[in-house]
């Protein structure tokens, strides 16, 4: 590959830094697409040891690429996400990656495939990190940032996908007690979903 098509790739790359997320991190901004997939990348790593039938590092490619459709079409929510959203998404990637090099191309190409087939223990495992982080990271955010629907959406999301693993199952168990405990303590106090609080940024020019 050339320095040059190198440098186009990662301009492509780039755009993931700038396009933020339905989520919010603890200090008070929206995450990115990046953000996000550089720390599900990192729990495919930090459980790897519970998987060790398995081929970590396509896992932790299938990480780090799984939402760069979002480069060409921003993020939406998933419970705003539609069939037809997805389709959008994939024909826009896909248009894309039939333009790089080879082997890259066929690479990524036989990757996404998997991804969506969704029939090996490691396209599982990734697509399970995936919802997981995104449950830890609404715990970790103010729930002032949670919308109503999200009071319960939170614990159930990813059962589906944890379902295969015992280790993924109590996983997601730990993740929603601090959910449920998180929950509890705001309707025992005045906090209301779906009131963002002011990020460090704001407050600093507030004051």
């Amino acid at each position: 590959m050339t320095p040059e098509r190198l440098l186009e790739i990662l301009a492509v790359a780039e755009r993931l830094k700038c396009t933020p997320r339905h989520s919010w991190t603890s200090t008070g901004r929206r995450e990115s697409v990046a953000e996000h997939s550089w720390r599900v990348a990192l729990m495919a790593l930090l459980v790897a040891d519970e998987f060790p039938d398995l081929c970590i590092d396509r896992v932790v490619r299938m990480c780090l690429l799984h939402d760069l459709g979002e480069a060409f079409t921003g993020d939406i929510p998933a419970f705003e996400k539609h069939a037809a959203d997805e389709t959008h998404e994939a024909e826009l990637l896909a248009g894309w990656i039939s333009t790089l090099p080879e082997p890259l191309r066929g690479e990524w190409q036989a990757l996404f495939a998997e991804m969506e087939a969704l029939e090996t223990p490691e396209s599982k495992l990734y697509k399970a990190l995936d919802k997981l982080e995104a449950v830890i990271q609404h715990n970790e955010a103010d729930i002032a940032t949670w919308l109503p629907l999200e009071y319960e959406l939170n614990v159930t999301y990813g059962t589906q996908q944890v379902a295969w693993s015992d280790y993924l199952q109590r996983l997601k168990a730990a993740a929603n007690a601090v959910s449920r405990r998180k929950i509890a303590d705001a309707q025992a106090g005045d906090t209301a979903p779906g009131q963002h609080p002011a990020s460090e940024e704001e407050s600093a020019n507030r004051s």
